[in-house]
């Protein structure tokens, strides 16, 4: 089992270019079920969880290339099983996608239940009110959601979430591409990567309108063809680079980003003490000095991201005074790095829904577990700001969405590497 051993107290400079969206990746490529043709799918971050879905989709009959790195051409046209490996689902959270894409190409999926990170039970009753709304009969058991037509078959339909959840509405849209009629989800997600996807469906004939507010319509098309689409840059990749830099100091340009999807995250960096230069496509941070306290608090976009709760804490521990942090969309993220944090010399109280961050002078190097992928991300941060020497152990979870983080951290003068345990 690798691990990441972090000489830490170095600040960060340089450049560093940031991937394609994850999130954006791991819906983008089960939507390419829908397509009949080649879809030529480019900036797509080289990380476990695409790797993993690429075999899902190749197993069932899909045709992929890689003719350049990043690029990565589909054609599943002729792709015929609507029951991926359940053994490659349960290894990613974003896998129930499959759900909504094999319901639009043939109108049925028997889909494993997925796993990835283990912070939250993640429900998917939004997902399953979405697929019974547009006309299918659901069998969910522990192990796995199979999905048929009901009686009076799929047809476009009306739904209101219970809540933004950014899973059902991806699952909702790609069900009801190919769908007859006219599907409308109200309380929508509008996170940039809902927007991504739609864009993506929209190139290769779909109708789809109102991606990035609260009502997104669908209306059903006959078959989609192929063609060429681009990823956007990571939010949540840059964010992290971003929140590095407000820990450990230094002067870092962050290349290859859209700055307005960054302004939830730095509006509050902002507010730490860190300085922030907008570009047309990059974003420079620099910081020295003590950071202040904050409170934050996240929500669903254009609110904080969620995924950047556990590294901005890490910039709350290095503050002067006492910084909130409250948690809206999953409560239990706290638990798996705090602990963790503390570890090293943080001083954190949590209570209900929000942690209590009273900032201390400096962390100290420890051996700390990495639970999910950003509380992973987070210990990389805490690690780099950190006096002395940390390991991170169980790595394979920041690897799911951090395309080569020790190369672009060493580029910019930290001192990590990966071991073998």
């Amino acid at each position: 089992m690798a691990k990441y051993e972090i000489c830490g107290g170095i600040p960060l400079n340089g450049t560093v270019s940031i991937s394609g969206a994850k999130n954006a990746a791991v819906a983008i490529l089960p939507a390419a079920l829908l397509v009949s043709g080649v879809c030529r799918i480019e900036n797509v971050p080289d990380i476990s969880d695409v790797r993993i879905l690429l075999d899902i989709l190749q197993g069932m009959g899909a045709r992929i290339r890689t003719p350049e790195p990043h690029v990565v051409e589909i054609d599943c046209t002729d792709v015929q099983c609507s029951e991926p490996d359940s053994t490659l689902v349960c290894k990613m959270r974003a896998s129930y996608y499959l759900m909504g894409a094999l319901l639009g190409r043939f109108g049925k999926a028997h889909v494993a239940l997925p796993g990835g990170c283990n912070f939250a039970s993640r429900p998917i009753d939004q997902h399953i009110k979405g697929f019974e709304a547009l006309g299918a009969d659901v069998d969910e058991t522990e192990d796995y959601v199979a999905l048929s037509p009901g009686e009076s078959g799929l047809q476009g339909s009306r739904i209101s979430l219970d809540m933004a959840s950014v899973g059902a509405t991806v699952n909702i849209m790609l069900a009801a591409t190919l769908l007859p009629g006219q599907t409308i989800i109200e309380n929508a997600a509008k996170e940039p990567h809902i927007v991504d996807l739609a864009n993506f469906l929209n190139t290769m004939g779909a109708r789809i309108s109102g991606a990035g507010t609260d009502t997104i319509k669908v209306r059903g098309v006959n078959s989609l063809r192929g063609g060429c689409y681009a990823i956007i840059p990571d939010q949540i990749e840059a964010g992290t680079y971003l929140a590095a830099v407000t820990a450990v100091g230094g002067n870092v340009l962050v290349q290859n980003v859209i700055p307005k999807h960054l302004e939830c995250i730095t509006t509050k960096l902002q507010e730490m003490g860190a300085k922030i230069i907008n570009y047309d496509d990059s974003v420079r941070i620099i910081r020295s000095g003590r950071l202040r306290k904050a409170t934050v608090k996240t929500m669903p976009y254009p609110g904080f991201p969620t995924d950047m709760q556990a590294q901005v804490c890490v910039c709350m521990a290095l503050a002067g005074g006492v910084s909130r942090l409250t948690e809206s969309v999953y409560e239990t993220r706290f638990f798996g790095y705090c602990t963790e944090l503390e570890s090293m010399g943080a001083n954190i109280h949590i209570t209900g829904k929000t942690a209590t961050v009273t900032g201390v002078e400096r962390l100290y190097g420890s051996t700390v577990c990495a639970h999910d992928l950003r509380a992973g991300a987070a210990l990389v941060i805490a690690g780099l700001a950190a006096e002395g020497t940390t390991y991170v152990e169980h790595v394979h979870f920041i690897e799911r969405g951090y395309e080569d983080l020790i190369g672009k951290l060493t580029a910019l003068g930290a001192k990590i590497r990966r071991i073998e345990d």
